[in-house]
């Protein structure tokens, strides 16, 4: 898969299939946008996904919004999935946000992407106040001989169509089983192991940390029964969310998880922290020894869920 993040020299000889999206969270509607683009792949196109960075609610509030899945994690996933070519990560500025919207599919869609083939939801939107829609996109693909799909929505199970607002919801809630649901597998949070104060091997219950990217959009700080997905392998875990009221001042967002019986030395390692389902809030305890039985208490009904967890 090949990321691109500058159009300005990119020109595509051969047709493509193509999906365009904020693709935050990667649910499972976006997910059947996807498996459209796969088909046209087996047919000899290309694939694209184009996507926008920074994305236009962070570029028009002037602040950062908290996405499902950061860029790093957008180009991990598409990546793993072996079936895009190519990742459009179209530099989102006024500037560029202005673009008229049939200026938009003449000049970047269909003149630089080489378009054949475009999947679509009825949310789509583009160009100048994102005046460009599906309607459009209809409209237009007469004029440039592309097809297009318009792919309906994905209902969940109470009839709401599926969305990254309603996976932002349940995340916010810390329902951790519904935004898998929705998105087709667990939230997860991501990043490279650090060293933390050492605490955890010190009263026995050794643990890894990793702090999320700023972008993330985590769920309530507390405890979350989680897998540990390290070097393709799975491990059972159990993961605070938080900053550590009971042993330190400092007020760094952590993501600290208790791994199940394993004892290797992993600091520097990438991993990923699938969060399955919420235990307890965050506590600040009277002292250590408050702590330790906590943490005990914790572990041991861990070991209960898992015993009774299904996939």
């Amino acid at each position: 898969m090949e990321v691109i993040t500058n159009l300005e020299e990119v020109k595509i000889d051969q047709k493509t299939a193509l999906a365009i999206g904020k693709f935050d969270g990667i649910h499972m509607g976006h997910q059947k946008i996807i498996m459209a683009l796969a088909a046209k792949r087996k047919e000899g196109y290309k694939t694209v996904i184009f996507t926008f960075n920074p994305s236009p609610a962070t570029l028009f509030s002037g602040k950062q919004i908290p996405e499902l899945t950061t860029t790093s994690e957008k180009r991990r996933y598409f990546e793993k999935m072996d079936v895009i070519d190519y990742l459009v990560e179209f530099p989102l500025t006024f500037e560029s946000a202005a673009i008229e919207p049939d200026i938009f599919i003449k000049d970047i869609l269909v003149g630089k992407l080489n378009v054949g083939f475009i999947a679509a939801g009825e949310d789509v939107s583009f160009g100048n106040k994102g005046l460009g829609d599906y309607k459009l996109l209809e409209k237009e693909a007469a004029v440039y001989g592309y097809e297009i799909d318009i792919i309906d929505k994905v209902q969940f199970a109470d009839g709401r169509p599926i969305s990254s607002t309603y996976v932002r919801e349940a995340i916010a809630n810390g329902n951790m089983g519904k935004a898998k649901k929705l998105l087709g597998t667990p939230y997860y949070v991501s990043g490279v192991i650090t060293h933390g104060k050492s605490l955890g091997h010190t009263i026995g219950v050794p643990t890894v940390n990793i702090i999320p990217e700023k972008s993330k959009l985590l769920p309530p700080n507390g405890v979350y029964y989680s897998y540990v997905i390290l070097d393709g392998k799975t491990y059972k875990g159990m993961t605070n969310i938080g900053y550590k009221p009971t042993v330190s001042d400092e007020k760094q967002l952590g993501v600290e998880t208790y791994i199940y019986d394993f004892d290797q030395d992993i600091y520097g390692k990438f991993i990923e922290v699938e969060l399955l389902s919420y235990r307890r809030s965050e506590k600040h305890f009277d002292g250590i020894d408050a702590l330790i039985s906590q943490m005990q208490s914790d572990i041991e009904a861990g070991r209960e869920f898992f015993a009774d967890y299904d996939d």
